[in-house]
This record gives structure tokens, C-alpha cells and sequence, in this order.
């Protein structure tokens, strides 16, 4: 895994974590309203992908089996 600065650079949530990813490309994030690009996004590639299904895939029998409420508790 690839170091990034986590105060720029928006990088990916698989499994669990904050992780770079396989891919060297990026996409700057700008606003729109001032034209500044504070950010920049990092592009993943097709094993991010697979990672991030394997990911999905493994965590969705307990995940599935979770409360509501304690579901809206972790994404919110």
C-alpha cells in the first residue's frame, strides 16, 4: 500500500479501512462555486474493485443479520 496524504487526497473505504489503492491516477475535486481544487480523488483500478466486492461479499451475512437502528448508527 501506497502512502497519500490524507489532507488532499481522497482515497478509498475497503474493507473497513482507508486505503489508496492499486492505481497512480487521480482526478482533482474542485468547487465549483470558487474554482479552487482543494482536493484530488484517487482513481482505483479493476483489483480495487475486486477487493472491494470480495470486501462486500464477506461482511453481508453479519451485516445483513445487523438492526436498523444500529445500521443507521454506523453510516450516519
Amino acid at each position: 500500500m501506497q502512502a497519500f496524504n490524507d489532507t488532499t487526497d481522497v482515497a478509498h473505504f475497503i474493507p473497513g479501512e482507508v486505503v489508496r489503492g492499486s492505481g497512480q491516477r487521480t482526478q482533482p475535486i474542485f468547487n465549483p462555486a470558487t474554482g479552487e481544487r482543494p482536493r484530488q480523488l484517487l482513481l482505483g483500478e479493476v483489483a480495487d474493485v475486486g477487493t472491494a466486492v470480495a470486501s462486500a461479499k464477506a461482511a453481508f451475512p453479519k451485516w445483513s443479520n445487523t438492526p436498523p437502528i444500529r445500521r443507521a448508527r454506523v453510516c450516519c
